[in-house]
């Protein structure tokens, strides 16, 4: 087999290409991708087209704007991309917000030189999808061996998925938990973390299993007045999670929230773990099973992933 070059341009990919043992080929990232520690020496193949700093407001009207005007919101470098010479390109076709689009990566790829580069193209929506992608992404770089890959790496994560639940205690009734993928404007979570939060043991609020994450309205969380809040904003890490809270304790309904009286508000890193629907989704089940069961569920994420606000 020829030597494998890969570029990855969505961090979940990344991460799926070294849990499948594959990450000496990397030869390429996105400006976004950080884990394992190691790549981020790799040359970067992405960046954004709008200011990534500010307010969440700030970062949306941003993003809308470009989208609004037909706009791409991330830049592929064509050139870097023939320089680096990849055999392989892993993207996703899922949300033209979170990284590079297909359309745009396929846009790149029409201008490199002969032989063009296999593009590997990821749409997870639920927990389930995750073990297709490993299978997907380990038969595409190693059509030989790809299989027996896989079904290790997949056998590993689902035991370690299995040995969670078994500490997940039946208790009932099941807390309400709303979980927050932004927080100006409010956005629920939705695709697999409404499955990840009934598998840890409670009830999600606003989300639904396998679609997109849902705009909503303080009106909505009132009315639901959730037992936990649970904040892990898109691409934010904790410190940035923390400051988007406390924008939002500024707005009236907040103090009237159950899940604040009860001073069950939490934060957790969504860039590292929530939002990427890689190998750390099995994680991000052990962070939430922590979370609601600290008594039963210890796992060692607590002011590391997750605190309290």
């Amino acid at each position: 087999m020829s030597e494998l070059r890969i570029v990855s341009l969505i961090p979940s990919a990344t991460e799926i290409v070294s849990q499948l043992g594959f990450g000496e080929s990397l030869v390429g990232r996105s400006h976004s991708c950080d884990f394992p520690p190691e790549v981020q020496a790799l040359p970067v193949c992405t960046s954004p087209r709008f200011d990534t700093k500010g307010k969440s407001k700030e970062i949306h009207d941003r993003v809308s704007e470009l989208l609004h005007r037909g706009l791409s919101v991330y830049n592929v470098d064509v050139e870097l991309l023939q320089e680096l010479r990849p055999t392989h390109i892993l993207t996703q076709d899922q949300c033209e917000v979170c990284a590079a689009s297909l359309a745009d990566v396929n846009k790149a790829v029409a201008q490199i030189i002969q032989p063009q580069p296999v593009v590997i193209s990821l749409k997870p929506q639920v927990l389930s999808h995750l073990w297709d992608d490993l299978l997907k992404v380990s038969t595409s770089l190693d059509p030989v061996n790809g299989d027996a890959i896989a079904e290790l790496t997949i056998a590993q994560l689902q035991g370690r998925l299995q040995a969670c639940l078994q500490k997940v205690p039946a208790k009932l009734p099941q807390p309400t938990v709303a979980c927050l993928e932004w927080t100006d404007p409010l956005m629920g979570a939705g695709n697999w973390v409404p499955e990840l939060v009934s598998m840890a043991g409670g009830h999600p609020l606003f989300g639904h299993v396998g679609r997109h994450s849902p705009w909503i309205g303080w009106e909505d969380i009132t009315a639901a007045d959730p037992d936990l809040l649970i904040v892990m904003p898109c691409g934010y890490d904790l410190e940035q999670g923390r400051q988007a809270v406390d924008q939002l304790v500024q707005t009236p309904p907040w103090q009237s929230l159950t899940a604040v009286k009860d001073c069950r508000i939490f934060i957790v890193d969504g860039n590292q773990y929530f939002n990427r629907p890689g190998p750390r989704l099995v994680d991000s089940l052990e962070i939430l099973a922590e979370i609601l069961h600290p008594e039963d569920c210890g796992f060692g994420y607590a002011m590391k992933a997750w605190k309290i606000y």
